[in-house]
């Protein structure tokens, strides 16, 4: 049975070179955040609520009467989404060199009820991620690589082992050559786009089955700052789309990058969320990229949900929040009382804690946690997913290797 790496060298016809596969994951390499853009300056000069406080606002007080009278959370849905990406090959068109790299993503949403967590739903896709250069007409690259997705589908192996590919992705090739291009990083990224559409995807379906509302906020793993991936019309009508469905939607971020918040005349302001005290939120700062987000705006705050005398650095502990601003609040301001009442459901969430089996665990929320965990068990042994990719031939070699040790 052919390997998925002699299907794709023969349909593209390129050169694959059998090289050794590893796990990005495994080597730290590379890693994007898409919280953690250096490009990304917020700037405390607008306010981005209704009361505009100046000073952080104390909110143990309304978390500690949330709990007594017995008030439901608000959080009642969490998704995570996460990829596991892996070097699986080098393949040559026109006698150049490019990365292959294969991706597992997970998207998971789990449901509270009767406080017990249960899964709502959950995608899995394998992707691919191939430089643009394997289509050689340069034209009509989504029908192109969706062919040769049917075509790979039709392994005898995939079919075997229930498996199939949602899509192979290319990656752009026309700034090879650059100092400051790396092929590896612009191959992972086009996975790490692909994640986040997915995520949107399913919060749409969430939207389209009414499971939120006022009384059932969905928390987002990390931040709701996607950028553009379309243009012209369809973009706009896509923006308007996600400002719609993300009215009762929050991103919580565990990392961010306090360099990039800078107080109303432009000077870095970290120290500000470093000595924010416990259970306390900064006002909320007005926050737009046009460049990267188009006509979206979003109301951005932080909250320490741990005391910094046990946390191991000032910005453990705390947590980044973001809500799209929708209709009336783009001009008001997001209602404070309702930032109040997002903030203190957030706070109670602090505990219990996945403290010694999480390093993150001063910054995460358990129910997130155990979102996070099931998504991450639903993933295919990293074994068992890039033998997918080993050829026919190394096989045999590692065997005949294998066998000549034996019989020295």
């Amino acid at each position: 049975m052919p390997k998925i790496m002699e299907i794709i060298e023969k349909e593209t016809k390129g050169k694959s070179y059998h090289t050794y596969k590893y796990s990005y994951d495994s080597i730290g390499l590379p890693s994007i955040d898409y919280d953690d853009d250096p490009n990304k300056i917020m700037k405390w000069k607008e306010s981005g609520e209704t009361a505009s406080p100046k000073k952080p606002i104390d909110l143990k007080p309304l978390a500690d009467q949330l709990q007594a009278v017995g008030e439901q959370p608000l959080l009642k849905y969490f998704l995570d989404g996460s990829r596991h990406v892996f070097k699986v090959d080098d393949i040559a068109y026109n006698k150049q060199v490019f990365p292959v790299v294969a991706g597992q993503i997970g998207i998971g949403c789990c449901k509270r009820e009767n406080k017990r967590m249960s899964k709502e739903r959950f995608y899995r896709e394998l992707v691919l991620a191939l430089p643009d250069k394997a289509n050689p007409d340069g034209w009509d690259d989504a029908a192109y690589f969706a062919a040769k997705a049917k075509k790979l589908n039709e392994s005898e192996e995939l079919k075997r082992l229930g498996l199939c590919f949602s899509a192979i992705i290319p990656y752009s090739t026309s700034k090879v050559g650059s100092p400051d291009t790396k092929l590896d990083n612009l191959a992972v990224g086009v996975i790490q786009d692909y994640m986040i559409e997915a995520e949107k995807r399913m919060v749409a379906e969430l939207v389209k089955d009414k499971r939120l509302g006022q009384d059932a906020y969905l928390l987002k793993d990390g931040s709701l700052e996607y950028k553009v991936m379309k243009s012209g019309r369809e973009d706009l009508r896509t923006l308007q789309k996600i400002k719609h469905n993300y009215s009762w939607v929050i991103g919580v971020s565990k990392s961010f990058n306090p360099e990039s918040c800078l107080d109303h005349t432009g000077k870095p302001n970290s120290n500000y969320i470093a000595d924010l005290p416990v259970f306390h939120r900064t006002p909320v700062a007005r926050y737009e990229n046009r460049e990267f987000l188009g006509d979206v705006q979003f109301g951005v705050w932080y909250i320490r949900l741990r005391d910094k005398r046990r946390t191991q650095t000032p910005f453990d502990g705390v947590v980044k929040v973001e809500k799209i601003m929708m209709d009336e609040e783009i001009e008001n301001g997001i209602d404070s009382d309702v930032i109040d009442l997002i903030s203190s459901n957030i706070i109670n969430e602090r505990n219990p804690t996945c403290y010694g089996t999480d390093r993150r665990w001063a910054n995460h929320l358990y129910p997130v946690f155990l979102t996070e965990s099931y998504v991450k068990s639903k993933y295919i042994s990293t074994e068992m997913f890039l033998h997918l990719f080993r050829s026919f031939y190394k096989e045999l070699h590692a065997d005949h290797e294998t066998g000549a040790a034996d019989n020295k």
